[in-house]
C-alpha cells in the first residue's frame, strides 16, 4: 500500500500516515523504521507500508515520487 506522513514526532517515534487509496489513517508501528533507508520522517513524505496485526503501519519503504503533493485531508 502506499500513503503520505500526516504527523511523525522523531522523539518518541509516534506517527500517522493516510492510505491513498481511501485516505485511511494508520498510526505507525512501534518497530515502523527498523530495516528501512529511513531515520525520521516528514510530514507530507510518500511511503509504501505493510499493516501489521494490530492494523498499525511497518515494514516503511520509500513511496513514489511521481506525486508529492499531499491528499486534501481537510
Amino acid at each position: 500500500m502506499q500513503g503520505v506522513i500526516k504527523s511523525y514526532d522523531p522523539g518518541t517515534g509516534d506517527g500517522v500516515l493516510i492510505r491513498e487509496t481511501d485516505l485511511a489513517e494508520f498510526q505507525l508501528a512501534d518497530s515502523a523504521l527498523e530495516g528501512s533507508v529511513f531515520r525520521m520522517l516528514r510530514q507530507g513524505q510518500r511511503v509504501l507500508f505493510v499493516l501489521d496485526g494490530d492494523q498499525r503501519a511497518t515494514s516503511l519503504s520509500l513511496g513514489s515520487e511521481v506525486d508529492m503533493r499531499t491528499p486534501d485531508i481537510g
